[in-house]
């Protein structure tokens, strides 16, 4: 699982059958302290995430089996939204 912050949106006409009617979100992984990372991923959103919203996400086989996913080809879901969370150095 990754924490990553919600940075667009990306829209697909043309796309698998099985991900019709799935959102499909930019995301950024971000650092504990809110910096971000390197790179970026286009993940199916299962709980609906809004813009700027930190996330948890996951990939590989656990994308595949979040809510509504089952049998889809997808390799990165967003599984929560973030309200808080506190961490020891």
């Amino acid at each position: 699982m990754i924490i990553a912050r919600i940075l667009g949106t990306v829209v697909s006409t043309q796309k698998d059958a099985r991900l019709a009617g799935k959102k499909l979100l930019i995301v950024k992984p971000i650092n504990l302290d809110g910096s971000d990372q390197s790179g970026y991923l286009v993940s199916v959103d299962t709980v609906g995430a809004g813009f700027q919203e930190k996330v948890i996400v996951v990939g590989g086989s656990s994308a595949r089996m979040a809510e509504g996913n089952k049998d889809c080809p997808v390799d990165s879901a967003i599984i929560g939204v973030i309200d808080s969370f506190d961490f020891v150095k």
